[in-house]
C-alpha cells in the first residue's frame, strides 16, 4: 500500500468517525471469506457500516480527530479489526450476536464500542451493549411516563364527573315525575258533556 493509498484510507476513517457517534471494534480473525461476507450482508440489511481497515491506519485516523477522546479505544487495536458504525448504538451487538448464534461461533468477538462518547472493552460487554436503549426508545418510555399520571388524573376527574352528574341526572327525572303528578291532568276550559 502506498502513503497516498494508506492517507486516502486515513482520510476515509476520519469521516466515518466523525458522521458517527456509535462504533464498534471487532475481530473477525478467524472467519472465513463467506462467513464476512454473511456478515456483511447482516449489517448493510440493518443500515450499519462494516469496515475493514488496518489498526496502524484506524489509530492513526482517531489521533488526528480526538487523541483524549479515543483514548480507551487504542488499547484494542490489535489483530484483525473490522469496524461497524451505526446511528443506532444497539445494532451492531444485536448483529454480532445473532450472528454468533447462526453460526454456533465466538467470532466476531467485540474487542471494543465506542457509544457516545463511553468506551466499552472487551467481548464480556456485548450482552450489555445488546440492552442499550434507542434514543427513540428512551423518548418513547419518557413521554409514556410522562402520559400516565396525566391520564389517571383525567380518568379520576371523569369519573368523578360521572358520579356527581349521575345524580343530577336521577333529580331532573324525579322532578319531572313529581312537576307532572302535582300539575296533574290538564284541565280544559270548556265543560264536559254530560
Amino acid at each position: 500500500m502506498t502513503k497516498d493509498q494508506k492517507n486516502e484510507v486515513i482520510e476515509l476513517l476520519k469521516g466515518k468517525f466523525s458522521q458517527y457517534n456509535n462504533f464498534y471494534i471487532t475481530d473477525t480473525e478467524s472467519l472465513s471469506v463467506d462467513s464476512v461476507n454473511k456478515l456483511r450482508g447482516q449489517c448493510f440489511d440493518k443500515h450499519v457500516e462494516m469496515r475493514v481497515a488496518k489498526n496502524t491506519l484506524i489509530k492513526k485516523a482517531l489521533e488526528s480527530l480526538d487523541s483524549e477522546k479515543y483514548n480507551g479505544v487504542y488499547e484494542s487495536l490489535h489483530k484483525v479489526t473490522a469496524l461497524l458504525f451505526s446511528e443506532n448504538p444497539k445494532e451492531p451487538a444485536m448483529i454480532i450476536s445473532s450472528f454468533r448464534k447462526t453460526n454456533n461461533g465466538e467470532k466476531p468477538s467485540l474487542k471494543a464500542a465506542f457509544i457516545n462518547g463511553d468506551v466499552y472493552v472487551g467481548d464480556d460487554k456485548l450482552l450489555a451493549l445488546t440492552r442499550i436503549k434507542s434514543k427513540n426508545e428512551l423518548i418513547g418510555e419518557v413521554i409514556g411516563l410522562l402520559q400516565s399520571p396525566a391520564k389517571r388524573v383525567i380518568a379520576a376527574l371523569l369519573q368523578n364527573a360521572e358520579k356527581k352528574i349521575q345524580p343530577v341526572a336521577e333529580l331532573a327525572t324525579a322532578d319531572s315525575v313529581i312537576t307532572s303528578a302535582v300539575d296533574g291532568p290538564a284541565l280544559s276550559d270548556t265543560p264536559a258533556a254530560e
